[in-house]
C-alpha cells in the first residue's frame, strides 16, 4: 500500500493581483505557511507558469521547481481545465466559453479548438519536463445540452457525440502517451465525461487508450447523487489525480438536483470547504490508501459561504488529519507463526 502524497493546493481560485496571490514565489510562501506540501498549477496565467516555455525549456522548468523547493513544496500536476474545455464546445455555449481562449479567437471556434489542441500537446511536453506523471483537465462537451432525454434524443446522437469526442482527443492522448503522462479527466457536470457511465463510453470510443484516466472529485458526485465510495471500488484502477473538495445536497420542496437556476448559496446542492459538507472523507482516504492510489491529494477550494483563506488554512489541517499513513506490517503479526506445510495438511485432514 502507498501513503497518499499531500496536502496539495490547486491555486486557480486564489490567484489575484494583490500579494501574496500575484506571483508564484509569494503564493508558494503563503501556501507553505499553511502546511501545504505541493501546488497544482493552472496553465493559463504566465505569471505562474508559461506553458509554451515550459514545453520547450528544461532550464525554465528547473527554475520553476526551484522556486517551489525553496518553500519546501513540490509540483503536484499541471491543469488545463480551461483549454481542455475548448477541445469540444457545443455551439450553444460558444460565446460563454470564448473567454477561456485568446481574445483574437473569440469568434473563431474552429481556430480556437485548434489552439486548445496545441495547448494540450504543450501541456504533455511541459509535464514531462517538470518530472510529473499525471495531468488534470476537462473533456469538453458536445452532448451536454441533451443530457436529459426530453425531447427524445434522435437515435445515434450520443454515439456520434462520443465518436467525435474521441476523434478530437485521440491525437492528444497519443501526445500524452509519447511523454509518459496520464491525462486525468475531472468528471464534472457540464462535461461529456461527468460520471462512470460516460467515462466508460469515452474509454470505449478511444479504444481503451492507456493514457485516459480519471481525476476523482467526490464533491461533484454529491451534487449528482452518485455513490463516491462505490465509484472508488469500480474505477480505482483509472484514478490518477484527486481533488479534495466537499459538498452538500439538501433537497427541499422547491428544488433539487437541478437547482432551479438559483445562485449557489440558494441551491440544494452546493460546494463547501473541507469538513463543512457531506463527503465521508475518512472513508474516501481509506479507500484510496487501500487501492494504492499513487498520487497527490489536492485541495480545491470552492465555497459560496466561507472565506477562501480560511478554507485553505482549515483544509490543510483537515487533509493532514485524514491522509492515511499506511502500515508496514499486519496488526496481527505478533500472533502469527511460521509456515508448516505438514501442519496445514494435518489441520485440513489431508492424508499423506
Amino acid at each position: 500500500m502507498k501513503t497518499i502524497q499531500g496536502p496539495g493546493l490547486f491555486i486557480a481560485q486564489f490567484i489575484g493581483d494583490q500579494p501574496p496571490f500575484d506571483s508564484l514565489d509569494s503564493i508558494a510562501a503563503w501556501a507553505a505557511s499553511l502546511g501545504f506540501k505541493g501546488l497544482q498549477l493552472p496553465t493559463n496565467d504566465a505569471r505562474f507558469l508559461d506553458l509554451k516555455v515550459a514545453a520547450e525549456s528544461k532550464s525554465y522548468c528547473e527554475d520553476l521547481l526551484g522556486t517551489l523547493q525553496k518553500h519546501g513544496l513540490s509540483l503536484t500536476e499541471l491543469s488545463t481545465h480551461l483549454q481542455g474545455q475548448l477541445v469540444a464546445v457545443h455551439p450553444a455555449f460558444d460565446q460563454l466559453f470564448a473567454s477561456f481562449g485568446p481574445e483574437e479567437l473569440r469568434n473563431h471556434p474552429q481556430e480556437r479548438q485548434a489552439w486548445a489542441t496545441e495547448q494540450m500537446r504543450l501541456a504533455a511536453k511541459a509535464s514531462r519536463n517538470l518530472g510529473l506523471h499525471a495531468h488534470a483537465t476537462f473533456s469538453g462537451a458536445l452532448a451536454w445540452p441533451y443530457f436529459y432525454p426530453w425531447p427524445q434524443r434522435p437515435q445515434g446522437l450520443i454515439e456520434e457525440a462520443f465518436a467525435e469526442l474521441a476523434r478530437r482527443w485521440t491525437p492528444i492522448l497519443d501526445a500524452f502517451e509519447e511523454t509518459g503522462i496520464d491525462a486525468c479527466f475531472e468528471l464534472h457536470p457540464g462535461e461529456d465525461l461527468h460520471d462512470g457511465a460516460t467515462f466508460e463510453r469515452f474509454l470505449e470510443a478511444v479504444n481503451n487508450h492507456p493514457r485516459a484516466k480519471i481525476l476523482f472529485d467526490p464533491s461533484h458526485f454529491v451534487l449528482q447523487q452518485l455513490d463516491s465510495l462505490a465509484f472508488l471500488d469500480i474505477y480505482h484502477p483509472f484514478i490518477r489525480a484527486f481533488h479534495a473538495k466537499d459538498a452538500e445536497f439538501r433537497p427541499n420542496g422547491r428544488s433539487g438536483v437541478y437547482g432551479g437556476y438559483q445562485a449557489w448559496v440558494d441551491r440544494p446542492g452546493r460546494f463547501r470547504s473541507l469538513g463543512d459538507g457531506q463527503v465521508d472523507f475518512g472513508a474516501v482516504f481509506s479507500k484510496l490508501a487501500q487501492y494504492d492510489y499513487p498520487g497527490w491529494a489536492v485541495l480545491e477550494w470552492e465555497d459560496c459561504l466561507k472565506n477562501g483563506e480560511d478554507g485553505a488554512r482549515e483544509g490543510a489541517a483537515f487533509m493532514n488529519r485524514h491522509i492515511v499513513r499506511v502500515t508496514e506490517r499486519a496488526f496481527d503479526d505478533f500472533a502469527g507463526g511460521s509456515s508448516d506445510p505438514q501442519l496445514n495438511k494435518a489441520l485440513l485432514g489431508i492424508r499423506q
